[in-house]
């Protein structure tokens, strides 16, 4: 009679073959747990000192022409989110925290006259960048890489003196080292344990920038990727929250104090783990039942994520990106006023449903949404955060026409936030539309003219337009700025 292993022994005989698998390219051995005194000399053929000895040498190589564009797009961009969160109530109530909390007066916190610590200025200004939906999001690994990464590196820069350039540099690694992560972890196996894959990613986006701009040398890098592995969390349980004031700590603000946390206390002088990403306990292992660690070093330098995340056209959840586009162009293609439609029904893929199926958030409830854009011909931040239109008649007489289902079709790991649109007319007609890639992806990217809009749209109401307009041209510029210090007087009070 076969004996079947104990749940322990279970777990265990998974994790000493997982680590036995644990591939390393051109590696001599795999480090031992115990293999971290600081009078060992590991070499750098682990995943660990790979990826650790990149973020050293990348920090000082400039990016390639496309690449440094797309970046300050992103950072632009986060910036359009981090000011317009600052008067939301999860930025309201960051910059009020980290207020209470003093530190020395490192780095500034945006439209506020407060300046604090490094890891705090990073976390106050990571909620502002997520205290909505405006924030970047990579397709593939879903997470929301700029929210972490741009306030971390900012927060450094500023305090360090750092150039546009060494931001920008910085930066890229930040959304390297975080989608790398998942993809390492693989986001759905990550998402089937319950756990955040949005969480976990952020403090590694903000540990590669961190590391990058405190210019740590390669076994200081190791430490740090350590001190970051220990702080990696996040559970999906985001999705309970109705006031979005948890989920932008989850996000954004968590991860930015975790990752300038991990490089600021390596460059203060403590020592830690060389192996975390390949030594017995292991990240991988810890986090993951199929783990393919060589997708953290996988084509870096060459692959650049901040290129392969999108920019949201509309400051709305993700998922409602293709929804939103594919009836603003059924509308416009068919002249539709909300006279003339009888039903709606939009398709998303399964795992969006629970995300926008029927939030309480304005903003990540999908059927409101296209009610309002119906009703209105357009989607903007004021109106896509106005809680009052969920109860205004028209809205809801709109609403009640439209159904949003899950459709297993669109669950297309290429195109993993597409959204169908059906309109029923009241003449009887049918018509529908198919987006597959909104507008702000990298298959069907915005110009910087665009990105230029959206920021202004964002940041004029709370910046002014004089300010505005120069701290979008200083970023356009960004890699000329000689120290970053000079952006403060832009975005503060």
């Amino acid at each position: 009679m076969p004996i079947t292993p104990s749940p322990s022994r279970r777990r265990m005989l998974q994790c000493v073959a997982a680590c036995s698998m644990l591939p390393v390219v051109g590696a001599k051995h795999v480090f031992a747990a115990d293999d971290t005194s600081p009078s060992s000399s590991p070499d750098d053929t682990d995943i660990t000192g790979q990826l650790a000895r990149y973020i050293v040498a990348a920090r000082d190589k400039p990016l390639p022409d496309a690449v440094l564009v797309e970046c300050k797009n992103h950072i632009l961009d986060t910036f359009g989110a981090m000011v317009s969160g600052s008067r939301m109530r999860p930025g309201m109530l960051a910059t009020q925290y980290v207020r209470t909390l003093g530190g020395a007066p490192q780095a500034s916190v945006v439209d506020s006259d407060l300046r604090t610590s490094t890891v705090n200025a990073a976390l106050a200004n990571a909620m502002c960048a997520h205290s909505d939906e405006t924030d970047d999001f990579e397709p593939v690994t879903k997470a929301h890489p700029g929210c972490s990464t741009v306030p971390a590196a900012l927060a450094l820069g500023e305090a360090q003196g750092a150039s546009g350039a060494a931001l920008v540099r910085a930066v890229a690694l930040g959304y390297d080292t975080a989608c790398r992560l998942l993809m390492a972890l693989g986001p759905d196996l990550v998402r089937a344990s319950h756990r955040s894959a949005e969480g976990t990613a952020s403090t590694f986006g903000a540990l590669g920038a961190a590391a990058a701009l405190t210019r740590l040398d390669k076994r200081q890098t190791r430490y740090a990727i350590s001190y970051a592995a220990q702080q990696v969390s996040g559970l999906w349980s985001w999705v309970k929250d109705r006031d979005h004031i948890e989920k932008a700590f989850d996000f954004a603000g968590m991860g930015a104090r975790n990752g300038v946390m991990a490089a600021t206390m390596v460059q203060s002088g403590m020592t830690g783990v060389t192996d975390v990403l390949d030594g017995t306990h292991n990240l991988f292992i810890a986090l993951s039942t199929k783990p393919q660690p060589l997708a953290m070093i996988d084509q870096l330098g060459s692959r650049f994520f901040v290129t392969e995340t999108a920019i949201k056209t509309y400051s709305v959840g993700y998922p409602i990106q293709s929804p939103l586009d594919a009836l603003l162009s059924l509308r416009r293609q068919y002249q539709l006023t909300p006279d003339k439609v009888r039903t709606v029904v939009v398709k998303v893929p399964p795992d969006a449903l629970g995300i926008v199926g029927d939030s309480a958030m304005p903003d990540v409830n999908c059927a409101h949404m296209v009610a309002l854009a119906l009703v209105k011909g357009t989607v903007s931040f004021a109106d896509s955060h106005d809680v009052a239109l969920m109860r205004d008649p028209q809205i809801q007489a709109q609403r009640a026409k439209v159904t949003v289902v899950a459709d297993p079709k669109l669950r297309d790991p290429a195109a993993p936030r597409g959204g169908i649109v059906e309109v029923t007319l009241t003449d009887g007609r049918t018509v529908s539309h198919y987006t597959r890639f909104p507008p702000g992806t990298k298959e069907n990217p915005l110009s910087v003219a665009q990105v230029n809009e959206k920021a202004r749209d964002l940041m004029e109401p709370v910046l002014g337009e004089q300010k505005t307009a120069q701290l979008i041209e200083r970023i356009n510029a960004l890699e000329h700025v000689a120290n970053v210090a000079g952006l403060r007087p832009l975005f503060t009070a």
